[in-house]
């Protein structure tokens, strides 16, 4: 950016009363903003400029945006043209100008221009010719926002920022293109956009000015930041990103941690593309964690015995996999098992009832079976659960006969009752029996309609929240070799969790 604004991020405020808007430009200002974008598209009157100006504690750009574009408003494009002038006459430092209306807009005085192109269908083929034709019309800064379809559309974007001679700030929107968002600035990009109240939904997956600043850190990012990630689909509402970035941070390390969403079959293709970043560490969540325990590279022991991998960690002969997840989960389980008559019960005395047969479940199966404890699986796809039980020669029964098992333990690998189907339980009410151990491996929300239904019931509830910091802080010591701050992982948690539920999976 100028001199005038040296921000790596820039807050935009959209809403429909002066009023309101004039509350949250002083509020962002007092939380630190230092470049905000008023979007006058959103404004149910003409605006007021010089009471949206009053006392303007930063600089401040000026964008009406059409509807084609992803913007509000309902005028003519003749008023809206007019509009702009006015903007730029009336007292703000910089102008958003759509590149096929530039010609139309004239310069005046010392007011900055942003060229601007929206596509909200796709990153298009021509992307290096429209943003080459676009740096020689007269722009200050250059802004290209364009629609992911694919994860790989984001290094396109990345490599458009990294070559370019003109400052240019370039993104993919929606979830898949988040981590553009955030890497362009480490590229050069002199800042991103986030939104000063991200319930207004201003633009498909525009982070709020807390996440950039307080999550990502984006103002301390440079190019020796290292990357890391977690992979996964859906992945947006992972707590993954909260909890390792807090970590770096309190320990002053130079990297950042982001959600990377992978469509189930697409692992492969976004690994090698991905190692352009290049990022040097992933958790792996739903659906992939078998797809990562088949990646080439060196392999851990129990992703061998499990064929599930919820780590990758990037070695100098190639990729390392490993598995979190068992180790954790009996540690957790171990940490809460019941006690009877004053002692301890041991997991080798217990009847386990496993929900489930994937990634998580593999982990979990394999680690209580090594425990000496007794299995019995149960999954909506039968033959998945009879492989798995082969392998540890248990039992696996059909999904329908889950209620007829005697188990004094339960634990839930599905994910039935995360994010969409928070309504839905894997077990009916009348399973749930006073003193049955309930493990809902689901951290958020992190209760559960199920840990709901067994706490009403007199059952005893672990829920996800413990596995998933003990496996994280693993996770954090293959990445950094360096011990991770425990407390401060499960005390950042737990403020996250409440009193909102975020919604996940481990």
């Amino acid at each position: 950016m100028s001199a005038e604004s040296p921000a790596k991020i820039c807050v935009v405020i959209g809403r429909t009363r002066h009023k309101i808007m004039q509350v949250e430009i002083h509020e962002a200002a007092k939380r630190g903003a230092r470049l905000m974008e008023l979007r006058l598209d959103f404004l149910a009157k003409p605006p007021d400029f010089k009471r949206l100006l009053a006392k303007k504690p930063c600089p401040l750009i000026a964008t009406v945006r059409r509807p084609s574009d992803g913007g509000r408003y309902k005028g003519s494009e003749d008023d809206r043209l007019t509009l702009l002038r006015q903007a730029i006459v009336g007292g703000f430092d910089w102008v958003d100008i759509e590149t096929d209306v530039i010609k139309q807009i004239p310069r005046y005085r010392d007011v900055k221009r942003i060229v601007s192109y929206h596509n909200l269908r796709e990153v298009p083929d021509d992307l290096e010719k429209i943003h080459a034709a676009m740096c020689n019309q007269d722009a200050d800064l250059v802004k290209l926002a364009m629609a992911a379809q694919q994860p790989e559309d984001n290094l396109r974007v990345l490599e458009l920022v990294r070559k370019s001679h003109k400052p240019t700030v370039a993104f993919c929107m929606g979830d898949m293109g988040f981590p553009s968002r955030i890497l362009s600035v480490q590229l050069g990009a002199p800042y991103t956009y986030a939104a000063f109240n991200k319930e207004r939904g201003i633009a498909p997956g525009l982070p709020s000015h807390d996440e950039l600043s307080k999550v990502y850190n984006v103002d301390h990012l440079d190019r020796d930041t290292k990357v890391y990630g977690v992979i996964g689909d859906p992945v947006s509402h992972s707590l993954s990103p909260l909890i390792h970035n807090r970590c770096f941070k309190e320990l002053g390390i130079n990297a950042i941690y982001l959600p990377f969403r992978v469509p189930r079959g697409d692992l492969p293709g976004f690994m090698k593309a991905f190692d352009a970043v290049p990022v040097h560490g992933y958790s792996v969540t739903i659906p992939h964690k078998e797809g990562a325990a088949e990646l080439p590279g060196q392999k851990d022991q129990l992703v061998t015995l499990i064929h599930a991998a919820n780590t990758l960690v990037r070695g100098s002969h190639g990729w390392r996999s490993f598995n979190t997840d068992a180790a954790a989960a009996v540690e957790s389980l171990k940490a809460h098992l019941p006690r009877t008559d004053g002692q301890v019960t041991m997991l080798s005395s217990r009847s386990i009832l496993i929900l489930g047969a994937g990634g998580v479940a593999r982990a979990v199966a394999h680690a209580l079976h090594r425990e000496g404890a007794n299995l019995i699986l149960a999954n909506r796809t039968h033959d998945r659960a009879q492989k798995l039980a082969e392998e540890l020669n248990c039992r696996a029964v059909d999904w329908n006969a889950r209620h007829n098992v005697l188990s004094d333990t339960v634990i839930n690998c599905t994910s039935v009752g995360m994010f969409p189907n928070m309504d839905e339980s894997p077990l009916h009410g009348s399973y749930l029996k006073p003193g049955l151990l309930v493990f809902d491996t689901i951290y958020t929300p992190e209760n559960t309609l199920l840990i709901k239904e067994a706490r009403d019931r007199g059952c005893h509830v672990l829920t996800g929240v413990d596995m998933f910091v003990r496996q994280a802080a693993m996770q954090f010591k293959l990445f950094t070799g360096v011990e991770p701050p425990l407390e401060l992982m499960h005390t950042t948690i737990r403020r996250a969790l409440s009193p909102v539920a975020i919604r996940d999976e481990t």
